[in-house]
């Protein structure tokens, strides 16, 4: 991920001047008035999304609890909007929705699969770690297509802390999503 120009203060309307995902093939998220540009990410990325989504979704559909997407624009306030890979909401979170269709409060868990690249990954794993932290949202997995591997970080005492590292047979058990299990090798195959 790269900034694309200097300047202090990026708020949500400067992101009207800027080229569409159609014209540029590019995405902008703003983290603290920071504007963060990425291209189109790698093929393996978008299939390890689609996985954890399909997962999430069958659950979603048989529990009745919320909804799922993948890449949702959630728009926190002014200088903080961004589009993180997979989120899932509860049906309360869920009716937050603005008109635009985005939410507007922090999704019960936000699912990033990490982007090749150092700057990426610090976005992810630092920037993006804190956004989420502070708005609320409850429970973080990073996923590492690269190595195969599934992050855990869950909201304690305003922080999301490091919980767990899966990968392979290991099953992935939250008490957001009650019943919902499955391994991490599901997400990769």
């Amino acid at each position: 991920m790269t900034q694309l120009f200097t300047k202090k203060l990026w708020i949500n309307a400067d992101l009207e001047s800027l080229p569409s995902y159609e014209e540029s093939g590019n995405r902008y998220e703003l983290i603290d008035g920071e504007l963060f540009v990425t291209r189109a990410p790698h093929w393996k990325h978008q299939s390890v999304c689609g996985k954890v989504f399909s997962k999430l979704d069958r659950w979603s559909e048989q529990s009745k609890l919320g909804e799922v997407a993948i890449a949702p624009g959630i728009i926190f306030n002014d200088t903080n909007n961004v589009i993180p890979d997979v989120v899932w909401a509860s049906n309360q979170t869920m009716a937050s929705l603005d008109k635009g269709g985005h939410l507007t409060v922090a999704p019960e868990l936000a699912i990033e699969v990490l982007s090749t690249g150092t700057e990426n990954e610090r976005r992810d794993r630092v920037t993006k770690l804190k956004l989420f932290a502070q708005q609320g949202v409850q429970e973080y997995w990073i996923l590492d297509w690269q190595v195969e591997r599934l992050e855990i970080y869950r909201l304690l005492d305003n922080n999301l802390e490091f919980v767990n590292t899966l990968s392979g047979s290991d099953r992935i058990i939250s008490s957001l999503l009650p019943n919902f299990s499955c391994r991490v090798e599901e997400f990769f195959k």
